[in-house]
């Protein structure tokens, strides 16, 4: 490709949702700005309960905090886009900033897949090792594996600021997508992107098909653990949570796998944005309530930080 057709495309068109009548995509900017904050409203409470609450510092709220965090910077990472997109209209991103975007969603995606590795093994201990608990998740260990698993999941991602710095775009610049996913982008590239590819193929099945193979493992032998626990109680009670859990991670792993783990000629461009939208809106949506709201020692340590909340800003009643 000559030296003149390098700079030809300096940003990019996000198609994604440009076919729904502009009365229906502002009221479908509402409903997920809506959705947004309740997102991130409900991830900051978590945290903040996490730090101020001493009956939630335990290494299993640590982890919990630890995806609220991430979740919240994970559907900003597309969110906000899809907003400007469906509430302005404007649809234009410049090349810079697209690969920022696809850096950092596979970055936190790699991330969240090993947290919720760390989570389900935390568990299996928790469950199926209880005397042991406190001997094997020493806070200093879940600090060490939530900081490995941040800077490993990044430091393995950053091939893709590489690649894409090297790629030539020579137009077509129209993304069909709300947000600068990998397969319509690289398609859009006039350099040969075999290697980003492979390269795509390796890490996304290691992190997604690897990560779930672990966690299955994890809840097979919880699930073994608890059919032996004496009590029914017992029993119901890890079940109910269990199940919860493992819904949170198919609607996960579940629009992954037919994102990320087929080719993308058998995706349709509608389906792959409606699984999208499952997997950078309503799964962070949904983790706060899964994981931790349906808690009663959450709802004790909300109640707690409520009511000292309320003798702070009104002493005298």
């Amino acid at each position: 490709m000559g030296a003149g057709n390098e700079t030809v495309v300096a940003e990019f068109i996000l198609e994604g949702f440009s076919g729904l009548d502009q009365r229906l995509q502002l009221f479908l900017s509402l409903i997920l700005l809506l959705i947004y904050l309740t997102t991130v409203t409900g991830n900051t409470t978590i945290i903040f309960l996490v730090c101020v609450a001493h009956r939630l510092q335990t290494p299993m709220y640590f982890f919990i905090s630890n995806l609220a965090f991430l979740e919240i910077w994970f559907t900003s990472s597309t969110t906000i886009t899809l907003l400007v997109i469906l509430s302005s209209g404007r649809r234009t991103i410049s090349l810079s900033s697209c690969f920022a975007q696809c850096y950092f969603y596979f970055a936190l995606g790699c991330t969240e897949f090993a947290l919720l590795v760390v989570m389900s093994f935390d568990r299996y201990v928790a469950i199926c090792q209880p005397l042991h608990y406190a001997a094997i998740m020493k806070q200093q260990l879940c600090t060490h594996v939530v900081v490995a698993t941040w800077v490993i999941s990044f430091t393995l991602s950053s091939y893709r600021l590489v690649f894409l710095s090297k790629l030539t775009f020579c137009g077509p610049n129209k993304i069909y997508h709300f947000f600068c996913d990998n397969s319509p982008l690289f398609k859009l590239s006039c350099s040969d992107t075999s290697l980003l590819w492979k390269a795509d193929s390796i890490l996304i099945s290691f992190a997604l098909l690897g990560s779930l193979c672990l966690i299955l493992v994890s809840y097979m032998c919880i699930f073994h653990c608890i059919l032996h626990m004496p009590s029914a109680s017992g029993r119901k009670k890890a079940f109910a949570t269990c199940s919860s859990h493992l819904t949170a991670l198919a609607i996960a792993y579940g629009s992954c796998i037919v994102l990320y783990a087929q080719p993308s000629e058998r995706v349709s461009l509608e389906t792959n944005t409606v699984v999208a939208l499952l997997n950078t809106v309503l799964y962070p949506f949904l983790n706060p309530f899964i994981y931790s709201f349906r808690n009663k020692t959450v709802k004790l340590a909300l109640e707690e930080a409520l009511g000292r909340a309320k003798v702070w800003l009104f002493p005298q009643s």
